[in-house]
C-alpha cells in the first residue's frame, strides 16, 4: 500500500513510533469501554493497538486518501471506517445510544473543539484520551491560580478527572510538528451530583475568563446578577483563582438568585 501524504491543511502529523502508540492504547485498559471511537486514524499506527482493546472500534477520518488506505489495510472493518468530519457529525447515535470512549492523535488545529464537543456529549463519553499539543494538554490539566488555567481547565475538571500522562517529542511524527506534544486522559466523575444549572455554569465560566484580569464582580456584569449576591466575597476573586468545585458553588449562588 502506498503511504498517505500528510496534508498541512488538515493538521496531519502521523505518529510513527510504535512504543508511543502502544502507550496511548494501553490507557484504555481497565476502562470497560467496549465501544471506542478513534479520531483521525491516518494510516492506522494507533489503530493496530486499539483493535485488541475494543470489541467495537469505529474510526472517523476526514481525509479521503487516508480512508482509502485504511479500507485496504482493514478490509474486514470498512463499515467501521467513517469518512466524516468529527466536528460536524452526529455522534449521539454512533453506537446505538451506548457509551463509548474517544481516543486519537488529534489534529492540533481542532483539538480544543474536539474537547468541547466531548463535553457536550459527556453523558455518553466516560473516557477520553489522546495526543495534543503539549501546551493545550497541560492547560486542560492545570490547577487554579496559574495563567494557563482557563475555560477548558474548569469545564473538563468539572466533569472529568484529568491526568497529564506523558510528553512526546516532535521526532516521533511525520512530518515533525514545531511544538512538543503531550498525552492526557479524562475519566468521567461518576459520583458528580449535578444539582446546578449546567448551562449557567458554562456561561459563567466562559464570561468570567473573557476578562480574566478583572474580578468576577466586574467580568460577570453582563449576567445582571442582583447586587445582594455580588456582595459575596467570592466575587472579589479573579476567575483563575476558583477551582471547578468553587465555580459550581458560584453557579448555585447565581442560579438561586433567579437571574
Amino acid at each position: 500500500m502506498k503511504a498517505v501524504f500528510p496534508k498541512k491543511k488538515l493538521g496531519q502529523h502521523f505518529l510513527n513510533d510504535l512504543n508511543i502508540a502502544q502507550k496511548i492504547a494501553d490507557l484504555l485498559q481497565n476502562q470497560n469501554c467496549d465501544n471506542v471511537l478513534e479520531i483521525g486514524p491516518g494510516m492506522g499506527v494507533l489503530t493496530d493497538f486499539l483493535i485488541p482493546h475494543s470489541k467495537n472500534l469505529k474510526m472517523v477520518e476526514i481525509d479521503l486518501e487516508s480512508v482509502a488506505y485504511l479500507n485496504q489495510k482493514y478490509p474486514e472493518m470498512q463499515a467501521q471506517i467513517l469518512n466524516e468530519d468529527f466536528l460536524k457529525m452526529d455522534i449521539s447515535t454512533l453506537f446505538a445510544n451506548e457509551s463509548f470512549a474517544i481516543i486519537g492523535n488529534f489534529p492540533y488545529n481542532i483539538s480544543s473543539q474536539i474537547v468541547f464537543k466531548t463535553l457536550e456529549h459527556r453523558h455518553s463519553i466516560p473516557f477520553f484520551c489522546g495526543m495534543f499539543q503539549k501546551e493545550v494538554a497541560q492547560r486542560i490539566c492545570e490547577k487554579p491560580g496559574t495563567k494557563a488555567y482557563g475555560i477548558l481547565s474548569v469545564l473538563c475538571q468539572t466533569y472529568y478527572h484529568t491526568q497529564y500522562q506523558f510528553n512526546v517529542s516532535p521526532g516521533v511524527f511525520s512530518p515533525p510538528p514545531k511544538v512538543d506534544s503531550g498525552v492526557l486522559s479524562l475519566e468521567r466523575k461518576e459520583d458528580l451530583i449535578v444539582d446546578f444549572d449546567e448551562k449557567l455554569l458554562f456561561r459563567i465560566v466562559k464570561t468570567g475568563f473573557q476578562q480574566r484580569r478583572k474580578t468576577l464582580r466586574n467580568s460577570l456584569k453582563t449576567l445582571n446578577i442582583p447586587k445582594f449576591i455580588l456582595e459575596d466575597s467570592i466575587f472579589d476573586l479573579r476567575p483563575e483563582k476558583l477551582s471547578s468545585e468553587e465555580f459550581i458553588e458560584l453557579t448555585k449562588k447565581v442560579g438561586n438568585a433567579k437571574i
